[in-house]
């Protein structure tokens, strides 16, 4: 057990595949394919927050899709996306909350994923979050408080976790 108990352990909360197309249609549909293809979820649609005349982009119109995975099976997709990315990841791809997020340029690079002309090539962004037990506490309704220091996954905890989950190499930027 590491030190302070099992109440410092680190896992993964949950993993986001996303996939953000800029606008509603055609290419929204074949994003949505590509999410469930590998994810074997049903996608649900993001929805535009503002509106921007310049890229005919309207406020509550549909413009990405995204997955959100829990427990085993967001680690078995960290531990296929990261063999597409070679086991690799920046550093500054981690926040200061141990957090991390990468983008991943083309869906055939995925074990198994076959090019399809019909949908071609689209890409896709994974944000994972990391936390300890008693996260609830700060996201309740009822009796809030705040996660004390020592409680939270600093960006150090977190590289370490993923150097020694998933055996990741963790790239130093200069």
């Amino acid at each position: 057990m590491t030190k302070g108990g099992k109440m410092r352990i680190i896992r993964v909360q949950k993993t986001v595949v996303n996939i953000g197309v800029g606008e509603s249609g055609e290419n929204l549909t074949k994003a949505e394919r590509v999410l469930e293809m590998l994810t074997n979820r049903k996608p649900i649609r993001t929805l535009s927050t503002t509106t921007n005349r310049d890229l005919g982009i309207r406020k509550g119109q549909p413009i990405g899709c995204k997955v959100t995975l829990r427990g085993k099976e967001a680690e078995d997709f960290i531990k296929r996306a990261f063999w597409v990315n070679e086991n690799r990841i920046a550093d500054y791809s981690f926040d200061p909350e141990g957090n991390f997020s990468f983008g991943i340029s083309d869906y055939t690079d995925f074990e198994g994923m076959r090019y399809d002309p019909e949908i071609g090539i689209i890409g896709l962004d994974m944000c994972v979050t990391l936390s300890r037990p008693g996260r609830r506490v700060a996201l309740r309704r009822i009796g809030q408080r705040k996660l004390p220091k020592n409680q939270r996954v600093t960006k150090e905890e977190g590289i370490e976790f993923m150097k020694n989950k998933f055996k990741v190499e963790v790239v130093r930027s200069s």
